[in-house]
Formats: structure tokens, sequence, C-alpha cells
């Protein structure tokens, strides 16, 4: 059977259809409840942008809410906010299962080549990250770019902590539902690879567009080689390392380097 044969391609007419069907069900349901409703509304956020009397590269759209240290409820519900939000994550390994198979198996989110992993995601930070800064660089000169503010760091134990967090959680949101479910699902609805790869990738991009053209290009172009890189090694844990070191460098290290030298981003001294 070929990557592009649906693997019910051989029952029943009538078996077929329902396959398919609960396939797509099962689908809608999991985008419902992760990247799929973030991307409706990153679209409609940036469609209101656009309706605004000021330019988009006036406005601005904050990178990461910042923890309120006089409030010890909001800094738990921050933690549980992080938690509860891996649930779709849970949900979609849960579909991934096989009685004879483990989906961290399946989808390579296991530890048995962490060494190989590690490597494989600082190099991806490289090829990704360094020309993701220069196109927000570029989209902000050009404004079509909104601008990414800086959570402030402040000297609270749990701010940092919950910045590692948000970037661990994005990282394993975008890459399981992004890579490992969706290229197994819609392979076995018979897409080729390149279209499985493209249609995520476009995915990641209307995912993000709330931060304007610069991040939705970005975004497609981090979903073409990361989709590139599953296909070829059919691994997802290199890929969540680097994407959860990309936001942690975006969490952490934009505000720190913001603060150190604001004339650099634009902002006052």
């Amino acid at each position: 059977m070929t990557d592009t044969e649906p693997e019910f391609s051989r029952s029943s007419p009538r078996t077929q259809r329902a396959l398919r069907t609960r396939l797509w069900w099962e689908i809608a349901l999991v985008l419902a409840l992760s990247v799929g409703r973030s991307a409706l509304y990153s679209v409609l956020s940036l469609i209101q942008a656009l309706t605004r009397e000021e330019s988009l590269g006036s406005q601005s759209t904050s990178l990461n809410p910042g923890a309120d240290a006089e409030q010890f409820w909001d800094v738990l519900s921050q933690f549980l906010s992080q938690f509860f939000a891996l649930v779709p994550v849970a949900l979609a390994i849960y579909f991934l299962w096989e009685p004879t198979r483990s989906a961290f198996a399946r989808i390579g989110l296991d530890f048995g080549r962490i060494g190989r992993d590690a490597a494989t995601g600082v190099l991806l930070v490289a090829v990704i990250g360094i020309p993701g800064l220069a196109l927000y660089a570029g989209g902000r000169a050009l404004g079509i770019t909104v601008q990414v503010d800086a959570s402030p760091l402040d000297s609270s134990w749990w701010t940092i902590p919950l910045l590692l967090l948000a970037a661990l959680r994005a990282g394993l949101t975008e890459e399981v539902i992004f890579i490992g479910y969706l290229f197994d699902r819609l392979r076995r609805l018979g897409w080729s690879t390149w279209t499985i790869i493209l249609s995520t990738a476009a995915l990641r991009g209307a995912y993000h567009a709330y931060q304007g053209f610069g991040a939705i290009v970005g975004n497609i172009a981090m979903g073409v080689v990361f989709g590139w890189v599953y296909h070829r090694w059919g691994r997802v844990m290199p890929l969540v390392i680097a994407h959860a070191l990309i936001d942690v460098i975006a969490f952490v290290g934009y505000p720190l380097a913001a603060a150190w030298w604001p004339a650099l981003f634009g902002l006052p001294a």
C-alpha cells in the first residue's frame, strides 16, 4: 500500500464511507479543541486589526502574558491553564494509540534517541530561528508585522517556570497535532506526502496570523521544514525540542534583550 492509498481502501464501499466519516469527525474534534480553534480566532484577530484605522505596522500584540506578582490565584490559574492546554495533545496521542504499539513510539515522541534528537533540535533552531528573527525585523520595517511586546521578567520565582512551561506546551501542542497526528490521519485518507506537508504548514501559518503577515510566512516555512524532517526521519521529538527552544528564546531571551538594549527593538529607554 502506498502512502497515498487509504488504509481502508480494500474494505467494502459502505465501510469505507463510515471509516472516512469517522476520521473526518475525529480530525474536526481535535482541531476544534486545539489549533483549529486558535487558528480561526487568530485569523479573525488579523481581520480585526486590518479593519482598524491605524496601519498594521503601528499595532502591537502580546507574545505571552506576564504573571502578576501580587496575585497568587492568578499565578495558579496560569499554571492550571497551561496544564489543561495539554489535554488536546493527550487526546491526539490517545487517538493514535494502537493495541500493539504505543502512540509515543509511532510518532517518535520518546527518549530512545534523545542525544540525536537534541542535536537535530538545536540545528533546526539555527535553521528556523535566525531567519525568523530576520523575517520579523523585515516585516516590522515594511509595516506588515505587528510589534510583539515582551512580557516583563520580574523577580517572582514563578515567572521563568511559567514561561518555560508555556514554551513546552506550545512545542508539544503544535508538533504533536500539526505533525504527528495530522500526518497520520491525512495519510490514512489518501493524501500525498507533500499535500500533507503544505496543508499543515498553511494551517500553522493561520494559527499565527494574529502576529501579521511576516509571522504567517515564517510559520509556513517552518511547517514545510518540520514536515519534511518528520517525513524523512519519522520523529516528533526533535521538532518539539526545536520549537520549545525557539519559544524559550522568544519568551525569556527577547524580554531580557529588550530590557538591556531597548533602542535595538524600537522601545523607549
